[in-house]
C-alpha cells in the first residue's frame, strides 16, 4: 500500500470512528451504569422497574405505568432476562436502551440515551494526521503455557482482572518496546497504553488494536490508530487502566488524542 493509499484509508477509519461514537446508541449516548448489587432495593436511579439478580441472570418486575417494552412490546409483570448483546437491549424506555449487562459475575444495566447531552454536544474527535513513521513492523510473543491475567484499575474505581495474552514488541524512536496484549476472539491484538503524552496532550489512556498475528507472529503497530477508550466518550463505562509496564516512555504524537 502506498503512503497516500494508506492515508486515505486512516482518513476513511477516522470518519467511521467519529460515526460510530455519536450513533444513537454509540458511546456518548450511555448516561448511566448502574450495578444491581449496590441497590438492595432493586430500584436503580432513573430507570423504572425492580431489578433483582436471580442466579444466571436478572429478573425485571414491572407495571404497565413503568412505560417499559420488552422485544419492542409494552411490559408489565414479570421477566427472567440474560446479558444483552450491548448496545442492543430487550428493555426499552422510549428511545432509551435498557442493557443488562454482567462482569465478573456482577450484573447491572448500562442506561443509553440517543438523547443525551454528551452525544448533542459532540464536535469531533482530536487526531493527529496520518504519519507512515508511526506504522511499524510488530512481533508478537504469546506467554508460556496459560494466559496471564492481572488485576487492574478500572475507570470506575473498581479492580478486575484482564487477562493477558502475551507481549507485542516493536521498534520506536530507535529503540525496542513492548506491550502486554490481550487477544480478542477474531484474533486481532488488542493494548492499553499510555505515553508521556497521556493527561496532557491526550487522554490519560488508550487503545491500540493490531491485526491479528501471522504463524510466525509478524504483524503491524499502527499508531496512527491508537484510539481513545469508551470511558473517554461518557463516565459511566468500565475501561481498564494499562497494566503494569505498558506506560510508553515516549511521546506518541499519533492518533487519536482527545474530543474537540
Amino acid at each position: 500500500m502506498t503512503a497516500e493509499d494508506a492515508s486515505g484509508d486512516w482518513k476513511r477509519w477516522h470518519e467511521q470512528r467519529e460515526e460510530q461514537v455519536s450513533a444513537p446508541y454509540g458511546p456518548l449516548a450511555l448516561v448511566g451504569t448502574h450495578w444491581i448489587e449496590d441497590h438492595p432495593d432493586g430500584r436503580l436511579p432513573g430507570v423504572p422497574g425492580t431489578w433483582a439478580v436471580d442466579g444466571e441472570g436478572v429478573v425485571l418486575t414491572a407495571t404497565g405505568a413503568d412505560g417499559l417494552a420488552v422485544d419492542g412490546e409494552p411490559f408489565a409483570g414479570e421477566i427472567r432476562l440474560a446479558a444483552d448483546a450491548e448496545p442492543a437491549a430487550r428493555v426499552t424506555l422510549g428511545e432509551r436502551h435498557l442493557v443488562v449487562l454482567v462482569r465478573e459475575g456482577v450484573w447491572g444495566v448500562r442506561d443509553y440515551d440517543p438523547d443525551a447531552g454528551t452525544r448533542r454536544a459532540f464536535r469531533g474527535i482530536d487526531a493527529t494526521p496520518y504519519d507512515p513513521g508511526w506504522s511499524v513492523p510488530g512481533r508478537f510473543t504469546p506467554y508460556d503455557g496459560d494466559r496471564r491475567s492481572v488485576r487492574v484499575g478500572n475507570a470506575d474505581g473498581r479492580e478486575r482482572a484482564l487477562v493477558l495474552a502475551g507481549e507485542l514488541a516493536f521498534t520506536l524512536a530507535g529503540e525496542e518496546r513492548t506491550l502486554q496484549v490481550a487477544e480478542q476472539a477474531d484474533g486481532r491484538l488488542w493494548a492499553v497504553f499510555a505515553d508521556s503524552t497521556s493527561g496532557h496532550s491526550s487522554f490519560r489512556f488508550r487503545f491500540l488494536y493490531s491485526a491479528a498475528p501471522a504463524a510466525d507472529g509478524s504483524t503491524t503497530v499502527d499508531l496512527n490508530r491508537a484510539q481513545l477508550p469508551p470511558c473517554a466518550f461518557a463516565d459511566h463505562f468500565i475501561c481498564p487502566f494499562p497494566p503494569p509496564g505498558n506506560t510508553l516512555d515516549v511521546a506518541v504524537e499519533a492518533g487519536e488524542r482527545r474530543l474537540r
